[in-house]
């Protein structure tokens, strides 16, 4: 067999995958490691997409999508978002991962830099390294409420810096970042000339008691920095789907599609019709969804309160991130697989999100209410 290239062969494997895999060998467990909504889809969006099968509508589309899906999402991000774009501006990709991957190739090359947060989600490590770019980890720490810090940001810039990743809601901690912090990031971004990256697919997924609004970067992108990656994955209960989208600064369209051709061409036909059917018909299910995960997050709380556990209160997305420091013996990964081998429990070890994630793990809580909080109850209590 011929040598595979560097870059593949330096792309680390997945630490949730690995979880994931062991769990789906053994019969009676609970997991909660994978972000994965459990209500059913919209009626309404699957007979969209099952009419674009029926009526043969399933030839190529434009690179960038169909014109009447970029405009409803062009008005979504008007009346949710708060900023204006153009349609042109809007850009269909085969989810978020992929749009992330067309954003990080249109933003980096070779030997170039880009700040992503640790903990943060995998792919922003992975993504910029099948670029043959280099992944430069922001530390959030516990005691910042894991918020970026500019002073942080600053002392990691280098000649080779040329963009940062920002998550909210983030994967795996649920926290927001509040306006006046991105726009405190946005004024960073400028003085060293950096691309923002803002990946919001967790943008409909926000608990009011948070108190902490959402806020896109695009609000405050005066000189055209920012390139937003969404998803409806998440939102929509559309994983298989796979349909996401980017939004670009204006004129780089051209460009896009230039990379889109060279990476997929386009996005399934029957899927962008579904899309279009979830964001502009009836979002009773999306409020239904927010309800569930809200219940869902009491429930677990008080689990891990009797417990004694620290955690980090979400204010979005559906992920609980637990501290079990206590008895994971500095090896949260060996620790991951021995809980779900013993107690029939899977979960995330939070070395799968870099490794200031180490003595803590990912809870899913978008699933069943019961085997969650069974789950939760399975975990090593914290005594004082």
């Amino acid at each position: 067999m011929p040598k595979l290239s560097q870059r593949a062969a330096n792309v680390p494997d997945s630490g949730i995958r690995a979880v994931f895999e062991l769990a789906a060998k053994m019969d009676n467990v609970i997991d909660l490691s994978v972000g994965e909504p459990s209500l059913p889809v919209s009626e309404h969006v699957k007979k969209a997409g099952a009419d674009a099968w029926l009526r043969d509508d399933l030839s190529y589309t434009a690179n960038q999508g169909i014109d009447e899906l970029r405009e409803t999402l062009a008005q979504k991000l008007r009346t949710y978002n708060g900023y204006t774009v153009d349609p042109d501006q809007i850009n269909v990709a085969a989810g978020g991962s992929q749009a992330l991957n067309v954003t990080m190739s249109m933003a980096l090359d070779p030997g170039d830099e880009i700040l992503v947060p640790d903990p943060g989600y995998a792919t922003f490590f992975m993504t910029p390294m099948l670029m043959s770019a280099t992944p430069v980890a922001y530390q959030l720490e516990p005691e910042d409420g894991f918020l970026p810090r500019i002073d942080v940001l600053e002392g990691l810039v280098t000649e080779k810096t040329k963009a940062i990743l920002i998550n909210s809601p983030s994967n795996p901690l649920g926290t927001v970042i509040p306006p006046a912090l991105i726009e405190q990031i946005m004024d960073f971004a400028k003085r060293y000339d950096l691309w923002v990256i803002s990946d919001e697919v967790y943008e409909h997924i926000l608990f009011e008691d948070a108190q902490v609004p959402f806020t896109s970067p695009a609000v405050f992108d005066t000189d055209g920095r920012v390139m937003s990656v969404y998803s409806l994955s998440k939102s929509y209960a559309l994983t298989g789907a796979r349909l996401g989208y980017l939004v670009l600064p204006k004129g780089l369209d051209v460009r896009f599609a230039a990379v889109q051709e060279a990476n997929a061409s386009c996005v399934n036909t029957p899927s962008q019709y579904a899309a279009i059917a979830a964001v502009a018909g009836p979002q009773d299910d999306l409020e239904a969804a927010r309800d569930h995960y809200t219940e869902n997050r009491r429930a677990a709380l008080e689990v891990l309160d009797e417990l004694g556990l620290e955690y980090v209160n979400p204010a979005g997305g559906f992920y609980l991130f637990v501290n079990v420091s206590h008895d994971s013996a500095g090896d949260v990964g060996a620790w991951a697989q021995n809980f779900l081998r013993e107690h029939r429990v899977a979960v995330a070890p939070g070395t799968a999100f870099g490794s200031f994630g180490e003595g803590w793990v990912r809870v899913c809580f978008a699933g069943d209410r019961d085997a969650l909080v069974e789950g939760l109850r399975r975990f090593p209590a914290k005594t004082a």
